[in-house]
């Protein structure tokens, strides 16, 4: 499936709405509501979180399968990022010169 195919599958929450058994429908009316309230916001979806959507619209997994899968998602997310502060803060140099003179500069 080509990568335009696979957005409109995400996106056309219609196609369970109107062809849908019942409960597709209310998942996916469920659904377009949540992303629409979030558009409306000025925020955008994930790929990700599209994804799961489409999934629990589906069938595959329930609503909670969903925000323990979205809270272990952004922990990783959140531990990749202070970790990546961390080594930012451990490796930057002050460009000023140490207070003996010397040229090198000193660990923040």
């Amino acid at each position: 499936m080509s990568g335009n195919n696979v957005k409109e599958k995400y996106l056309n929450f219609d196609e369970y709405i109107l062809k849908g058994d019942p409960q597709k429908k209310e998942r996916a009316e469920a659904w377009r509501v949540a992303i629409g309230l979030q558009a409306v916001d000025g925020l955008k979806v994930s790929g990700y979180l599209l994804e799961l959507a489409r999934r629990n619209i589906e069938g595959e997994i329930t609503m909670e399968e969903v925000n323990k899968l979205l809270d272990e998602y952004y922990e990783e997310k959140h531990r990749i990022r202070d970790t990546w502060r961390e080594y930012e803060t451990y490796t930057k140099i002050d460009v000023h010169p140490d207070p003996e003179g010397s040229k090198r500069g000193r660990p923040i």
